[in-house]
């Protein structure tokens, strides 16, 4: 009975471990929390971050991760990537240019944005934008600013919530808790 016991808790212990590492380095999910990037993500809509990707690779335009807000780290914010280290952005009679070329965005909710300065984004920052740019605190605003790699999570992969709405929501990308099948297709065949 002792020995079924001692096996018992090791495993709950194993458990608690793996989850731990899990959560931290694999995966988490989050709930979106207000409608800053409406329509794409409505509020209360449930997510799976992944985190490996950006081991192994810097975020890109197009990706939507999740930050953690730089004036108050334990507060995450969900957001779009809109430019990278060395781009040129600035919003200009209600469209985004990106190194003076316009950026279609299809996923937006309003055309009608404020007129925003060219800023450079510096090396190993992301300048990040939500889709319902009229209702989001993002890099416009000095509090966010540019997102050093440090503070994002994560890549929002897939919606588990609403069941409607279910699906993956990153731009033709390997999601990398499955990389082992991205390298078999790139080098084995």
């Amino acid at each position: 009975m002792v020995k079924e016991l001692i096996e018992l808790g090791k495993s709950i212990v194993i458990a608690i471990i793996a989850a731990f590492l899990i959560i931290t380095f694999v995966f988490e999910t989050v709930s979106v929390d207000g409608h800053s990037m409406d329509p794409t993500l409505n509020n209360k809509d449930r997510l799976i971050v992944e985190k490996v990707t950006y081991y192994f690779k810097a975020p890109k335009p197009g990706d939507i991760v999740v930050i953690k807000y730089p004036a108050d780290p334990k507060e995450k914010f969900i957001k779009r990537v809109v430019a990278v280290g060395g781009d040129r952005v600035k919003i200009e009679n209600n469209k985004l240019y990106i190194n003076d070329k316009p950026k279609d965005e299809p996923y937006i909710l309003e055309q009608n944005m404020r007129d925003f300065s060219e800023v450079t984004v510096p090396q190993n920052t992301v300048f990040v934008l939500g889709d319902n740019r009229n209702n989001s605190r993002d890099s416009r605003y000095p509090d966010v600013g540019f997102v050093d790699y440090k503070m994002v999570v994560g890549r929002a992969a897939l919606r588990i919530y609403p069941f409607s709405r279910f699906g993956g929501l990153a731009l033709n990308e390997p999601l990398y808790f499955g990389f082992a099948m991205d390298i078999q297709s790139k080098y084995l065949t």
